[in-house]
């Protein structure tokens, strides 16, 4: 009987994620020996080598940092196609959730994204950020009104929202308080390169705490490796890692590369939080 049991539950949510949380720390194994081929010290990785440097092929920055995470559920692409749709891990846990919240940074320009969760959902609120911008589109203000929320403000690491402040500029948690949220299902993340000090100030009183979660269920980031070194984007990852977060999808932007001779240092990636009992990893 208890053989039949465990046939029965071997693939329900809880042992489909252990299944992929092993496998993520196995690709994190296979990450020290990729580095360990090339360069003794992660200082002397370069993120795109170049062409004639043997052996060949070598590898790119993005090489080391593989979406190997199994999401549990289903992997839907809300959004257009090409730029500005982004791959969500099981989306229809939120088609029906009261509560459903959604943070978006970055999001005047191109706002199908959003345009989708307010479609396909029934009570999504859609909190977006746009310093360069002033308000959402008309489609998105037809489609939910009531439901659709936009702020000319920043996302940055320290709050400087007083007198004169151009952008206003908030973190997270400070926007969260302004709105009454204690928790975001999804948050979408286009800061032009600003990720890397935002974020890892955002995740680090997280970091290596398994008791304490990150308060969103899931991070869909454009990282932009502009003006970095491989040190620091192995950093990044690394906290984002030992804050509960695991990377399932990612999107190379190869219309970016096209248009800029060939550079392939824009990527998109979407992280589940594996911490906490968020929606996306509880039963239902």
């Amino acid at each position: 009987m208890g053989r039949v049991l465990r046939k029965l539950h071997a693939h329900d949510l809880p042992t489909r994620l252990a299944r992929s949380e092993r496998l993520y720390r196995s690709m994190l194994v296979q990450r020290q020996k990729l580095i360990a081929k090339f360069k003794p010290s992660t200082g002397d990785i370069a993120l795109f080598p170049p062409q004639d440097v043997p052996p060949w092929p070598p590898y790119t920055a993005w090489d080391f940092f593989p979406p190997s995470y199994n999401c549990p559920h289903e992997v839907d692409r809300l959004g257009t196609l090409g730029s500005g749709g982004q791959w969500v891990c099981g989306a229809s846990r939120l088609t029906t959730k009261p509560d459903c919240t959604i943070y978006s940074f970055g999001s005047t320009s191109e706002t199908s994204f959003e345009a989708a969760i307010l479609q396909n959902t029934h009570s999504c609120q859609v909190f977006a950020y746009d310093a360069n911008g002033a308000s959402f589109g008309t489609q998105i203000a037809e489609l939910a009104p009531g439901r659709a929320h936009f702020s000319p403000f920043a996302l940055a690491k320290k709050d400087a929202h007083g007198t004169g402040a151009v952008p206003k500029r908030y973190t997270l948690e400070s926007l969260m308080a302004l709105n009454g949220h204690e928790y975001i299902d999804v948050l979408r993340l286009d800061l032009e390169g600003a990720e890397f000090e935002v974020l890892t100030a955002l995740v680090k009183p997280y970091v290596g705490n398994t008791r304490k979660a990150l308060p969103f269920g899931q991070l869909l980031i454009q990282i932009h490796l502009w003006e970095t070194a491989f040190p620091q984007v192995l950093a990044f990852f690394e906290t984002l890692e030992a804050a509960g977060l695991r990377p399932f999808w990612c999107e190379y932007n190869l219309l970016y590369q096209r248009q800029n001779k060939g550079t392939s240092d824009l990527a998109e990636y979407s992280f589940l939080n594996t911490r906490g009992s968020n929606v996306f990893i509880q039963n239902e």
